[in-house]
């Protein structure tokens, strides 16, 4: 009894302290991909692109083709590492090794390989922007509606990801679940809901690509950076229309869930008042 509450301790701190670094890793992708992205000056004049450089030496450059190297690099790391224990085989290898503690170590490297991403990534300073705006009022006012925009994606993201059961996508649940001894999460979710997660593990597709391209400036590297997260999205997610019609379905059964309760609590109240009345 002693080693199963010992082993169900260290499974517990193992979860958590993977659930804080997932955390600071979300917060410091947001930061990556909006903010220092925005505000890298709030008028939309970034120092990053060098828009009197020709393109034609632009490309020429061994520092710009330097830097892209380095960066198509780290993609392929995160993109390798995300699909690569995703897979069937990989996957069923780590799961029995790694037991209830699969999905969080997946989590884990996840979160290491964007962390290894953010920290080398090499922008393109010897190049000129793709797209620039700097001419006023709207050197103002588009950053502004970039950032507005940007938090209203990300507010979205969080929310479906939470509806989505936050907990045992990070592989939190699985270890509850694993202590208290009943079984795995994802195996007591109706076939549907099955179907759906083997498809669409991360159900946000279209706020990303809103972050992704939505800027003041796009310079080189982040043109590399949103085209290559794009079309890993486009080409992972396998939705169908029976996906799609389950997801509407339970959609429709939330709204009627938030809306009962207000007309209960209306009609509840029209006929106190109609009985006061009479």
């Amino acid at each position: 009894m002693a080693s199963v509450t010992v082993r169900g301790s260290v499974l517990c701190i193992m979860a958590l302290a993977n659930f804080a670094f997932v955390f600071v890793t979300g917060a410091d992708f947001i930061r990556f991909i909006s903010f220092r992205a925005i505000y890298h000056n709030i008028t939309g004049d970034t120092v990053l692109c060098q828009d009197f450089i020709p393109w034609s030496v632009a490309l020429h450059d061994s520092s710009v083709l330097r830097s892209l190297g380095v960066d198509l690099g780290l993609l392929a790391l995160f993109t390798t590492q995300h699909s690569l224990l995703a897979w069937p085989p990989v996957k069923q290898a780590c799961q029995s090794v790694l037991g209830v503690l699969n999905r969080a170590a997946y989590c884990f490297t996840t979160a290491l390989a964007l962390q290894i991403l953010m920290h080398f990534w090499q922008p393109v300073t010897g190049a000129p922007c793709l797209w620039s705006v700097r001419h006023a009022p709207w050197s103002i006012w588009f950053p502004l509606l970039c950032f507005t925009l940007h938090f209203l994606c990300w507010a979205i993201i969080c929310s479906i990801v939470i509806m989505f059961d936050y907990p045992e996508l990070l592989g939190i649940k699985q270890v509850y679940y694993e202590c208290l001894g009943l079984g795995d999460p994802l195996s007591q979710k109706s076939p549907r809901a099955q179907r759906l997660l083997s498809h669409l593990r991360h159900p946000v597709c279209l706020e990303l690509w809103v972050v992704l391209w939505l800027l003041p400036a796009l310079s080189l590297d982040r043109l590399l950076l949103a085209g290559s997260l794009s079309a890993y999205m486009a080409v992972a997610h396998s939705s169908d229309k029976q996906d799609l019609a389950y997801l509407r379905a339970q959609l429709d059964k939330k709204l009627q869930i938030f809306a009962e309760p207000h007309w209960s609590s209306a009609d509840d109240h029209r006929n106190n008042s109609n009985h006061k009345t009479k």
